[in-house]
């Protein structure tokens, strides 16, 4: 099977791209910047989606596309609101046509659960509004879609835009974390890898025209994480909360809203939060010891 995947040289399009890979699936990558996790038994195609000739080049004899390309980052929405449409709304159109174009057997999308939400801004809305396109593709000319909801990502391959990725280089390069909330900001943590391989799983029928949330079990608050990391730093790290509103965030759910009914997705074995954190902070500090 030929797949797709848009935005596939960032953090989650680069693991979905090798879990397809691992599978035996073969996979072409769509992206603007090329991605310095190809391998090999992968296709690189350079390009926007907003690009729609480049588009129906790259997805020219596939059977499914996974739609992960968007400007992802709430705040750089919040500051971005017309460019975050333009990609993440525009885009998704386009995509969503030239996959009609093409017979595409399912169009997966990374959503996010900040659709249920009143929080997130401009990320919320362009989401929300990528949702409804899909669901209007099935609807008129029946375009089978599986959308996934993400919630809070770590692990590998993360950058600067990942939230646990800036708290635990704050610990290790500072030894002081600053947090803009207080502390009691809720989230369920599901590593990289669970999510990657719970994106192909849904590859079945029964997950065809789904809504399907992926936000793993591994909840707690943030001061409780920062606890976990303090402690794993043997007590050497400064935790600094400057009790912000950030209003872009949720501080406990993010269900307000729902556009849909998700139905949560859950596999029976899962990386233990603890010791994803450690594997995290082994790779960020490998990562700073090789630019000395």
């Amino acid at each position: 099977m030929r797949v797709l995947i848009t935005g596939g040289s960032g953090f989650l399009g680069s693991h979905i791209a090798d879990a397809l890979s691992n599978r035996g699936y073969e996979v072409i990558i769509l992206d603007t910047c090329p991605s310095p996790f190809l391998r090999d038994n992968q296709t690189f195609v350079q390009g926007s989606i907003l690009e729609v000739d480049v588009v129906d080049r790259a997805i020219e004899g596939c059977d499914v596309v996974y739609h992960m390309a968007a400007i992802s980052d709430i705040d750089a929405a919040c500051l971005a609101p017309v460019e975050t449409i333009r990609v993440n709304v525009l885009g998704t159109a386009l995509l969503l046509e030239a996959s009609r174009n093409a017979d595409i057997n399912r169009f997966i999308y990374a959503s996010s659960v900040y659709v249920y939400s009143d929080f997130g801004s401009f990320y919320r809305t362009s989401k929300q509004a990528s949702e409804l396109l899909i669901e209007d593709y099935w609807e008129r000319y029946a375009l089978p879609f599986t959308i996934l909801r993400f919630g809070s990502l770590y692990g590998p391959r993360a950058d600067d835009r990942n939230g646990v990725y800036r708290m635990l280089k704050q610990a290790l390069e500072k030894q002081h974390i600053i947090y803009p909330g207080n502390g009691e900001e809720s989230r369920e943590y599901i590593h990289i890898f669970d999510a990657a391989e719970s994106a192909i799983d849904i590859l079945d029928v029964k997950f065809k025209n789904e809504n399907l949330n992926l936000t793993g079990i591994e909840k707690m608050t943030s001061r409780e994480m920062l606890e976990m990391i303090k402690e794993m730093m043997r007590d050497t790290v400064k935790i600094e909360f400057q009790n912000n509103a950030r209003s872009a965030h949720y501080v406990r759910t993010p269900y307000n809203y729902a556009p849909k009914l998700g139905k949560k997705l859950i596999r029976d074995t899962y990386v233990d939060f603890g010791q994803g954190l450690l594997n995290c902070m082994r790779e960020i500090d490998e990562a700073r010891k090789g630019e000395t």
